[in-house]
């Protein structure tokens, strides 16, 4: 059936949710919810405790039995919008691959509250970073990490439900992971998918990437809950791996040519994927790209990227 893309908690049958959040922009993170009699396991929290009160309120609401207290919440990745509501989820397993918890200890809320408070000195990137970010409170939250990690797969029971998580990081960050529930023909993906938004790479290999696309695309699944954006189907999923592919080859032909990664960026014309939200990521993609092309190891200067996706915004102009 096709699904309305409205904010709050959608009932996707036999016991599984999705939590949406329009319109799948910069921290308007979606979450899931899969039950089974008594048992709970919630994908993901939100991006602060306001938001996460609030859906954690309606689950209760919608699934008393099972979510008066969760089980179990596994943290798809270590970005903040699916894991800073952590504190809220007492006395449950708190479930992360093992690259994701290393990534959460390095990331923690803190640290982006006074990238936050910082932005004000630094020019476009910090007003970039208030239109992104400015509407989330990320004060008082106190840094909840995975208290179980594990590595490659982790099969669960929820009730008589076998659940399977699936590691398919490094792609957009360290150790992501699907959460595949088959008796439901349900997957939730995190941040693999962004549907009509754009994908931004911070980690890749872009080649991980499009495997986990082409991995979902082999399940036998027909609801499939992203990470950013409406539900979808495989159609979805093929979309995103084509957008990858695409900068990929577009991002090659101008590394070899001899132009900066900005520079590529700008000159990428976006053909089939326009008018997607966030296009200026590319700005993140074909750095991340060019990395993996020159084998790079050093770490991006996120102050630079996040300057570089406010040019192409439109919020000042940028010298190459």
């Amino acid at each position: 059936m096709p699904w309305t893309y409205d904010r709050g908690l959608h009932e996707l049958g036999n016991g599984c949710y999705a939590w949406l959040a329009p319109d799948g922009s910069w921290g308007w993170s979606n979450a899931g919810l899969i039950t089974d009699g008594e048992q709970s396991l919630l994908v993901d929290t939100l991006f602060d405790l306001d938001l996460t009160r609030d859906m954690l309120a309606a689950m209760r609401d919608a699934a008393p039995l099972a979510a008066s207290e969760f089980d179990r919440l596994v943290n798809t990745h270590a970005n903040g919008d699916h894991c800073h509501g952590n504190e809220l989820v007492t006395g449950a397993e708190i479930i992360a691959s093992e690259a994701s918890a290393q990534e959460m200890n390095e990331l923690p809320p803190e640290a982006l509250a006074a990238f936050m408070e910082m932005a004000d000195e630094l020019g476009p990137a910090g007003a970039y970073l208030k239109h992104c970010f400015g509407a989330f409170r990320f004060d008082g939250i106190t840094f909840t990490p995975p208290n179980r990690t594990f590595s490659g797969e982790l099969s669960l029971q929820v009730g008589d439900k076998s659940v399977a998580l699936i590691e398919v990081g490094p792609a957009h960050t360290r150790g992501d992971v699907l959460v595949h529930s088959p008796a439901d023909r349900t997957v939730y993906t995190g941040d693999i998918l962004f549907i009509d938004g754009t994908p931004i790479m911070w980690e890749g290999p872009v080649a991980n990437w499009i495997a986990a696309c082409e991995r979902i695309e082999a399940m036998d699944v027909e609801t499939i809950v992203p990470g950013h954006g409406p539900i979808t189907d495989k159609a979805g999923v093929r979309r995103v791996r084509e957008y990858l592919a695409f900068i990929r080859d577009e991002a090659r032909v101008r590394y070899d040519a001899g132009l900066s990664a900005f520079d590529a960026a700008r000159d990428i014309a976006l053909g089939p994927f326009t008018g997607w939200l966030d296009a200026e990521r590319i700005a993140v993609n074909v750095n991340t790209l060019y990395r993996e092309f020159s084998n790079d190891s050093q770490a991006a200067d996120i102050v630079e990227l996040f300057s570089q996706m406010a040019a192409l915004a439109g919020f000042e102009p940028r010298a190459g």
